[in-house]
């Protein structure tokens, strides 16, 4: 279930509560590679299926107005739980509440249609980020800058490579003060000079007050970017605090 509050309330301490958030999902023991043969399992009672926890029984609140990370190996749950708080996906049992509009920033290029131009996209992502014409038209030329793409703004992003299509994915988000921030893995695209940018204007975010989740598999990005952190793994919340603390055990434990 979720509850979105836009309205302030000055005994509010966070601006993401997840309260017993749990992700299961239904998996086929057996691939099916035809319908006809899924009919045949079905009729002799074949099509069997397991349960899988991406998400298990996960409590957590994040402040308003914080940098917070997460970090685990792949097959942890850590996009799952960006798109539940994203509301991309709705949980299989417990609450999600955001207070505030969610930009989220889920993967390389999200949302972009190939066919269309860079400038195209700008617009078009802009509009389903809720803007007007407008406020896109006057963030424009800002956002070709930042993305550092202005050469190749007329050609199809079906011919971008991903890093392209990040670095105008992340400067279209970023254009605006957002008050929830979600980022899955895109700071680590492009050269160093690029990722610099980005982190800089994360730390701007942070300083105007802007909320923002980040995933990454860079413990030194977690703790150079986040106060606090959590360590996710087989859908678990592993450990929880300071990042610098979560990140060393990360590191000791993995190996890195």
């Amino acid at each position: 279930m979720f509850n979105r509050n836009k309205m302030i309330d000055s005994n509010r301490d966070f601006d993401i509560l997840l309260e017993d958030v749990t992700v299961r999902y239904q998996l086929p023991d057996e691939i099916v590679r035809t319908f006809k043969e899924y009919a045949i399992n079905f009729v002799k009672g074949k099509n069997k299926k397991r349960s899988f926890l991406a998400l298990d029984d996960i409590n957590l609140k994040i402040k308003a107005g914080e940098t917070f990370g997460i970090i685990g190996k792949n097959g942890a749950g850590k996009s799952t739980l960006l798109k539940v708080i994203s509301r991309v996906l709705i949980p299989t049992k417990g609450r999600v509440i955001t207070c505030g509009q969610v930009y989220p920033l889920l993967q390389l290029g999200a949302g972009f249609h190939p066919e269309l131009t860079g400038k195209e996209n700008i617009f078009l992502n802009g509009t389903l980020l809720g803007h007007t014409r407008r406020e896109i038209e006057e963030k424009y030329q800002n956002i070709i800058d930042f993305s550092e793409i202005s050469k190749f703004i007329n050609a199809p992003v079906r011919t971008y490579s991903s890093g392209m299509q990040a670095r105008l994915g992340f400067a279209v988000a970023s254009a605006w003060q957002p008050e929830i921030l979600i980022l899955d893995e895109v700071l680590s695209v492009g050269d160093v000079a690029f990722q610099e940018k980005c982190h800089n204007r994360m730390r701007e975010f942070r300083e105007h007050g802007t909320t923002t989740v980040v995933v990454s598999h860079s413990p030194d990005m977690i703790t150079s970017l986040c106060k606090r952190a959590l360590w996710l793994d087989k859908g678990k919340i592993i450990a929880l605090g300071e990042s610098e603390i979560i990140t060393q055990k990360y590191k000791t434990e993995m190996g890195v």
